[in-house]
């Protein structure tokens, strides 16, 4: 989780939102990511996307079995589907999302029976330092647009 609160600060001086992630198999780093919207003019470069597309490609395969995914925060809907899709098999997670949330704040997608996978989560991992580097970040944003 440490590493991926580097690449959340890292996304925070990039002018993104700041959340990271990294993905890990067999005790061994596969992938990491960072927010990247806005520089890539994508809505789909979160954070959790970009590493699950980095280690798909270093693992020559669309299904990430085995695998742990440590986020900042909360993963949103679309990420919580595209996990579910990887068949990642366990996400760690810092902050909980109360607006949008999808491992159980506002939706639970990934542990619903009705899908084809389910996924282990464990959450409030350094849940305070993950969640302090959002709030100072939109902090300063409020700020410097009142400037």
């Amino acid at each position: 989780m440490r590493h991926a609160l580097m690449l959340a600060y890292k996304a925070a001086q990039l002018g993104e939102v700041p959340v990271g992630a990294v993905l890990v198999k067999d005790n061994q780093l596969l992938a990491e990511g960072w927010n990247q919207p806005i520089a890539g003019h994508d809505p789909t470069a979160h954070a959790e996307i970009m590493a699950i597309r980095r280690a798909a490609q270093v693992e020559q395969n669309y299904r990430l079995p085995g695998t742990t995914l440590y986020i900042t925060i909360e993963p949103c809907s679309m990420c919580a589907g595209a996990i579910v899709h990887a068949r990642i098999e366990r996400v760690v997670f810092g902050a909980v999302e109360p607006r949008g949330g999808a491992a159980g704040s506002v939706l639970n997608l990934l542990q619903n029976s009705q899908l084809n996978h389910q996924v282990e989560v464990q959450s409030g991992v350094l849940a305070e330092e993950c969640g302090q580097v959002l709030k100072d970040f939109f902090r300063s944003r409020r700020k410097n647009r009142q400037k």
